[in-house]
């Protein structure tokens, strides 16, 4: 019913239905029947009043990318990590030199690449989150609430490495340079007369620098002995979490121009060190240590293993990052192509990382007459013992320094945008009202990153290494490969591979030829070769995991810590178990028909993409109607059912 001025009374089904159509006159219910019948207020003669259709709920539309290049240079900077400098040169020498090339792209092909594809399709598709895109397959809702425990953890340790160079960073504008021998405070470092009382060993500049007064280490006993703050640190991370928080603050529109700077600025960084590099004595030695094959090694399991774990590394594949920034791309983008370019980028980078570490660890060992072996190191070793010592022997070495942590910087600050627009993208899409409203979307993103900031200052006490290692090792160990796993396989054989690969010949609306070819390929993996080799790492993650005692140093990890690693795994992989039963106990019928039901797509799956204004028109509404739907008609509509009548008669 409605008042004289044309809005629906309180109470009527006008006022509380759902979905409607209210023309003049008449109300018909979505069954058909005449609902309400009133007359018009207006004469005849007179013009109808205007339509009175009530607004819908009001729908943020999504954001986009301002041009491919933001989509292509923030996917290339959030894979682009660290990893690529600090991990993948030292596997390459330790398996083997050039060798590891060799299992390196055939798992990069393999699994890397179609997995990556598949993140971005199924993203770009839905144009949802980690956990709303799984409309496709509600059982696998599971799957996006473990992504998001991933990168949970993943954003709480890996902020503390940038908090760790920003404190290298600011130490770098001091000459000389603090770790190096020219300091005062290190005579008795360089002239071998300082022990480390607990290995004996005789300490260098650099390694007391970091274990000392960065770490402060030498002050706990382990796992159990945190110790206080170090509050220079804690400064560092507080603002490192303000960066990000600025940065991301607008969303993809403020990180997507970002990118611009701190995904190319590495690479210049790289040319240059790579550049100086070969300028130096003994480079060429580092070089070969580098790429000297071991054909032997091609046997050893590890290997395989070790290029596995390095392609989901520095792919970021399972952690929801892509998924997310593939969201906010236009519905008719060639996925296909910004596959094969970002993983070529990516791969082709951590490749050519490896002549500017290994050309300077070179020139190192030869100035101080050891094996390249000597000094090689990974992670944060390379990245704050070996190579700061490295850069502390060349000429100018204040500069070197600045430039090489402001690219470690940029390197880190990329990725952690990937991982947070996971986070964020999830829950904005699971609540749509923060996205609606600027004022409780930058609340939200304010409050989550004072929460990390929380909780990562236990990682900068003293003993906040050792727990940092602890989340290092196991928050991208077997959960993430099982997440993936079960990912590969939902869409595979639940949400079906060759509806998948329509859908990616559908958002590609010129498909060349060679696409369809190579999604044929793609489609082998996902059916076949990925599983089997996910299944490979999986069994030899376990492997490692039970013979290998997890240490830091020569600090061996105690059993209940080591628990605590599985335990942070397990809770990210049993998402997948525990939203499968809720999802299965919400339909009806046997356990059979539950299962069914729970892995068709949701209505609201295929009319969820509005990014294509091509595709708008083409766009059919549900088969379920989810609401009551009410339709409001005129006289006119029923003077001419009785004129139908009457010429039937």
């Amino acid at each position: 019913m409605q008042d004289e001025s044309g809005k629906a009374a309180p109470g009527s089904p006008a006022n509380t239905a759902q979905n409607s159509l209210h023309l003049n006159g008449h109300t018909v219910t979505q069954n058909g029947h005449n609902q309400t019948a009133t007359p018009a207020l207006q004469p005849q003669s007179e013009s109808p009043p205007p339509s009175r259709v009530p607004s819908p709920p009001v729908t943020v539309p999504r954001e986009q990318w301002g041009g491919k290049y933001e989509f292509l240079l923030s996917c290339i900077g959030y894979c682009v990590g660290l990893g690529n400098v600090w991990r993948f040169p030292y596997l390459c020498y330790r398996n083997g030199g050039g060798v590891f090339l060799i299992p390196y792209f055939i798992m990069l092909f393999v699994t890397g690449v179609p997995l990556f594809l598949m993140e971005l399709s199924l993203g770009q598709y839905g144009a949802a989150g980690p956990i709303t895109v799984w409309k496709c397959c509600p059982l696998l809702k599971g799957i996006g609430i473990g992504m998001l425990c991933v990168s949970t953890l993943v954003c709480l340790y890996y902020n503390v490495i940038i908090a760790w160079t920003f404190y290298y960073l600011g130490s770098s504008f001091q000459s000389p340079l603090p770790w190096s021998c020219d300091a005062i405070a290190n005579a008795a470092l360089c002239n071998g007369t300082s022990v480390n009382s607990s290995t004996g060993k005789i300490l260098s500049p650099t390694e007391h620098f970091w274990n000392e007064r960065v770490l402060g280490v030498v002050n706990s006993k382990g796992l159990h002995d945190p110790g206080p703050v170090r509050w220079p640190l804690a400064l560092c991370l507080l603002a490192a979490w303000i960066i990000i928080f600025l940065c991301m603050l607008k969303g993809i529109r403020s990180s997507g121009k970002v990118v611009y700077v701190t995904a190319t600025f590495p690479y210049f960084v790289l040319i240059v060190l790579i550049i100086r590099g070969a300028t130096l004595e003994g480079s060429l030695q580092g070089i070969a240590f580098y790429l000297t094959p071991e054909w032997s090694r091609l046997a050893n399991a590890q290997v395989w293993n070790d290029a596995a774990s390095q392609i989901f590394y520095s792919l970021g594949i399972g952690v929801g990052g892509l998924l997310s920034m593939a969201s906010y791309n236009k519905f008719d983008n060639n996925v296909i192509r910004d596959t094969i370019i970002i993983t070529t980028g990516n791969c082709s980078t951590s490749f050519f990382a490896g002549f500017a570490i290994f050309s300077i660890l070179g020139h190192m060992a030869w100035r101080k007459g050891v094996p390249v072996g000597k000094v090689a190191d990974t992670g944060p070793g390379l990245a704050f013992v070996a190579y700061p010592e490295a850069l502390a022997l060349l000429p100018g070495s204040v500069f070197w320094s600045i430039l090489f942590f402001l690219m470690l910087f940029m390197l880190g600050i990329d990725t952690l945008f990937g991982n947070m627009e996971g986070i964020t993208t999830a829950v904005l899409d699971e609540f749509p009202h923060l996205r609606a409203n600027a004022l409780h979307k930058s609340l939200f993103l304010g409050a989550l990153c004072f929460c990390f900031y929380l909780m990562g200052l236990l990682l900068v006490t003293d003993g906040g290494i050792y727990w940092f290692t602890l989340i290092d090792s196991f928050s991208t160990s077997f959960g993430l490969i099982i997440i993936t796993l079960f990912m590969c396989i939902g869409i595979s054989f639940f949400y079906g591979v060759n509806q998948f690969c329509k859908d990616i010949i559908d958002m590609i609306c010129h498909c060349p030829p060679w696409c369809t070819k190579v999604l044929l390929y793609f489609k082998a993996c996902w059916v076949f070769f990925t599983p089997f080799l996910l299944l490979f790492i999986l069994t030899y993650i376990f492997i490692e995991m039970y013979n290998t005692p997890l240490h830091y140093g020569s600090y061996v990890y105690p059993r209940w810590g080591k628990a605590l690693g599985v335990c942070m795994g397990a809770t990210c992989c049993l998402q997948i178990l525990i939203w499968a039963i809720v999802a299965i106990s919400k339909e009806t019928g046997t356990l059979k028909d539950r299962f069914q039901k729970s892995i068709r797509p949701l209505n609201s799956w295929r009319v969820n993409n509005l990014n294509s204004t091509q595709r708008v028109e083409e766009r059919v509404e549900p088969d379920r109607v989810e609401a009551p739907f009410t339709v409001t008609l005129t006289d006119m509509d029923f003077t001419a059912m009785r004129w139908d009548m009457g010429s039937e008669a």
